[in-house]
This record gives structure tokens, C-alpha cells and sequence, in this order.
């Protein structure tokens, strides 16, 4: 997932929204895949908050990326997948 304070090696904070300049505590995973570039069953992810799921959400579903949207506590809770990254 797309963190800098994890990237940084800070795993206490908590993951943040991947929406540019946002700094907001993230609630949405947003799972997709470019289907030019990974295989099908591959899923990539951006975090979102309440204010940037939709537009994140949009930008993914228009360009037929989008695959999943759940929650974070959703997603986590069902541990590592296979090249979820």
C-alpha cells in the first residue's frame, strides 16, 4: 500500500490517503490492476479517506483499472495476498 511513513520504516503510523497532498488517515482500499502491464489476477492498491474515494475511485474505474473497493479493516483482515503490493 502506499505509504511513506511505512516506505520510511515507520510502521506506527497509521496508512495515510494516496490522493496527492492528502494527509488524512486512510479508510478505503481501492485494488486494481493495469491489464497492459499485470496479470489478471494482480492487484496493486491505493489507500484513500472518506474525501478521496471517489475521485480515486473515478480516475481508476474510467481507464477500466478499478477491480475492488473495500475497506481497510476489510482488507486487512484478510492478510497477504499474492502480489497485492
Amino acid at each position: 500500500m502506499n505509504s511513506p511513513d511505512t516506505a520510511a520504516g515507520n510502521t506506527a503510523a497509521a496508512p495515510i490517503c494516496s490522493a496527492k497532498g492528502c494527509r488524512a488517515d486512510a479508510v478505503w482500499v481501492l485494488a486494481w490492476n493495469n491489464p497492459k502491464l499485470h496479470t489478471p489476477e494482480r492487484r496493486k492498491t491505493w489507500l484513500a479517506c472518506e474525501e478521496h474515494r471517489e475521485h480515486l475511485s473515478s480516475f481508476l474505474d474510467v481507464r477500466s483499472f478499478l477491480k475492488e473497493v473495500v475497506t481497510l479493516t476489510e482488507w486487512e483482515s484478510r492478510g497477504p495476498g499474492p502480489d497485492a503490493s
